[in-house]
């Protein structure tokens, strides 16, 4: 490529040295040219041998200098051919992918450049394979996805306006009388990050299995494996540590332990403003969905619909219908269906996912261990877009 691009500045600079000597040669074999005519028609005479052989001479000189003067024109047209170069981050990520597979296998890069990363604690720290995994749960973790975000390590504060006990209102006044002040109190919500780990394990036939993709195979087993357990901590919550929805507050309760009404879940629906109602969804269990599904209104006609525009399939009174085995069935007590805008919920997760590869531990069990750990938390950071049913206490 340097030789090529050498060679080109050499043409030029040729080009812009020789250039004007040509067209001076070529104007001054014109004028040569010129005389030789003017003199013998002056003399009112033929050319002599000699002028004759002398004007064929300068008619091939300046044809051949026409000749190199429409080949530099025509070189200009030509561009050395650039050779194809991958990406720098797409040509990393592949290594990093190779070395990721290599290291599940035991096999160490020759190259020093691409082997990965191990931290004190021996985990190795892949940041594509990382980026993949988050990736992957977001698509297949909709609540996570459909929550706020946050990727930031330490701690998070994100302040909020409560107007539960008191609000900035608006009234009538009169000329020289006093406002009387109102205001809603500032609170925040702290998001930390608590600890979790996710644990797969890969046959070590498949390990040893060279046309097995076994970066794609770990990367959606860490992903379903987290996004399940992320679910289940954002639907339900842990005493203690992710909150989740646990905490929502807007409710209407059920008059049956065991069974749901049409008009519940409108008074449901209703609960959220008609500003989060756009983002909302319905998220409950499959078998509340089929006992839904058998719900008709005062016309017959059944409340739950077939929708194949809808993202799952379903709509109820408009909006999609999500169903996680995670949520709670129709029992006694239970939270049974959320519904609202999930933006409503923080999330906050350190991207940073570790990896460590455990090759002795299950080998009695002729397979290797993979275990992606990751740190979270989650709470409500606006209380008015969800709300929950509840069934009745027995």
């Amino acid at each position: 490529m340097n030789l090529i691009i050498a060679k080109k500045r050499k043409a030029k600079q040729i080009e812009t040295r020789s250039m004007p000597t040509l067209v001076e040669q070529r104007n001054n074999l014109l004028a040569e040219m010129e005389t030789l005519v003017d003199t013998a028609q002056t003399e009112t005479r033929a050319f002599t041998e000699t002028e004759n052989t002398r004007f064929d001479e300068i008619k091939n000189e300046i044809a051949a200098i026409d000749k190199t003067i429409n080949a530099f024109e025509e070189s200009r047209a030509f561009e050395p051919t650039k050779p194809v170069v991958a990406p720098v981050k797409e040509e990393r990520a592949l290594q990093e992918e190779r070395a990721f597979a290599n290291y599940i296998r035991g096999v160490v890069e020759e190259r020093a450049e691409v082997n990965l990363t191990v931290g004190e604690n021996g985990a190795v720290i892949p940041k594509t394979i990382a980026a993949k995994i988050i990736t992957r749960v977001k698509d297949i973790c909709p609540i996570y996805q459909m929550s706020t975000l946050y990727n930031v390590g330490g701690t998070l504060s994100i302040p909020f306006y409560d107007e539960s006990s008191s609000s900035i209102k608006m009234a009538y006044a009169t000329e020289f009388a006093e406002l009387e002040g109102s205001s809603a109190k500032f609170d925040s919500v702290q998001l930390t990050g608590f600890l979790a780990g996710a644990l797969s394990k890969v046959s070590k036939s498949l390990v040893n299995n060279s046309d097995f993709d076994l970066t794609a195979f770990v990367v959606n087993a860490m992903a379903e494996a987290i996004s399940e357990w992320i679910e289940n901590e954002l639907l339900n919550g842990t005493t203690g540590k992710v909150e989740g929805l646990s905490t929502v507050k807007q409710a209407v309760t059920t008059a049956s332990a065991i069974a749901v009404t049409p008009d519940e879940l409108i008074d449901l629906q209703e609960t959220v403003r008609d500003q989060f109602q756009a983002g909302s969804i319905w998220i409950m269990n499959r078998e509340t969905r089929k006992a839904i599904r058998k719900l008709k209104d005062n016309d017959g006609n059944y409340i739950l619909n077939k929708d194949v525009t809808a993202k799952w399939g379903y709509t109820l009174f408009g909006k999609d219908v999500f169903t996680s085995d995670n949520m709670p069935t129709m029992a006694a007590g239970k939270t049974a269906i959320y519904y609202g805008d999930m933006s409503g919920l923080a999330v906050k997760l350190t991207e940073k996912v570790s990896i460590e590869i455990l090759r002795e531990k299950y080998s009695t069990q002729h397979a290797i261990g993979v275990v992606g750990w990751i740190e979270i938390d989650a709470k409500l950071e606006n209380t008015q877009k969800i709300a929950k049913l509840v069934m009745k206490s027995a």
